[in-house]
């Protein structure tokens, strides 16, 4: 996939120096606050997210230049929720991407300050977004805020897997959970690249229906990986589900029956494409690649 990679790298680049440019600098007051921002936003993460979004761009044929501050608001919305999700009344986590938590680094109200900050940034970054019309900024801003929280969206999904520790859960409901704390984001992800494309309703249509599919796909080839890789590889601590006795795939399905699913999930992800041909290439990709990932 050396295709994917190239592409990987480039969006990842994008990414980064748009964030760099929006996130005020460690010597700006309160200097705290923005180094722990930068702590977290800049720990090496995959920018699966971005990735999602300048893909989708690309079968649509939008410049990269018109969706970089989205897909930047995106990756910042994302650290937030890692930020958040790593607090002690959270997952209590001390390592996220092979490196001290955000309120491990610097201290939980901090941390807090910097997952809060991080989310406003976001917003802020789309609405200043003069490379888009106003009606594409408002949809997205109002799609951004649906994807975020409640009842649709990642925090919705979050307050569902904290109540499914220690619970019997069934797998609509474990769907449910996904749909919204991993899935929300991701889907908005790609459709955020169609919207500025003013891609029509079908095309529309079938981009949701693709990245609902690969926003299950991660969460399952995730909740395998808690279970089978170390820490070492994870870059976070290895078992932590099994340890909080959360509902996953895994739990419910064994790890032989959540890596089926995934293959079967992967596959009608790819099916949702059969309307863009070749040009959806670089999607059944990432799909392939979200399906074979070993971290």
């Amino acid at each position: 996939m050396s295709g994917l990679n190239e592409f990987s790298i480039a969006a990842a680049r994008r990414t980064d120096a748009m964030l760099d440019e929006l996130l005020p600098a460690e010597t700006e007051e309160p200097m705290r606050l923005h180094s722990a921002m930068r702590w977290s936003t800049f720990a090496g993460g995959k920018r699966f997210r971005p990735l999602l979004v300048f893909a989708v761009g690309d079968l649509f044929g939008v410049s990269p230049e018109r969706i970089v501050r989205t897909a930047a608001a995106i990756e910042m919305v994302h650290t937030f929720s890692l930020i958040h999700d790593d607090l002690p009344a959270m997952d209590d986590d001390d390592l996220r991407r092979g490196k001290p938590t955000c309120h491990i680094k610097f201290d939980e109200a901090t941390a807090i300050l910097a997952g809060d900050a991080l989310l406003a940034l976001a917003f802020k970054a789309i609405a200043d977004d003069t490379s888009l019309e106003t009606d594409i900024r408002l949809r997205l801003i109002a799609e951004l805020a649906e994807a975020t929280g409640t009842p649709k969206g990642m925090v919705a999904g979050q307050q569902l897997d904290i109540l499914s520790e220690d619970a019997e859960v069934n797998a609509e409901e474990l769907e449910r959970i996904h749909l919204n704390k991993t899935g929300a984001l991701i889907r908005f992800s790609a459709r955020a690249a169609a919207l500025a494309a003013k891609a029509s309703v079908e095309d529309l249509s079938a981009i949701t229906d693709f990245a609902t599919r690969l926003g299950l796909l991660f969460q399952i080839t995730d909740d395998v990986l808690d279970a089978t890789q170390p820490t070492s590889v994870l870059g976070k601590t290895a078992g932590k589900d099994a340890e909080r006795r959360k509902s996953t795939y895994v739990s419910l399905f064994a790890i032989d029956g959540a890596r089926s699913l995934a293959e079967e999930t992967n596959a009608a992800a790819v099916a949702s494409l059969a309307a863009f041909g070749g040009r959806a290439e670089m999607l059944r990709q990432i799909a392939r690649a979200t399906l074979a990932r070993t971290a």
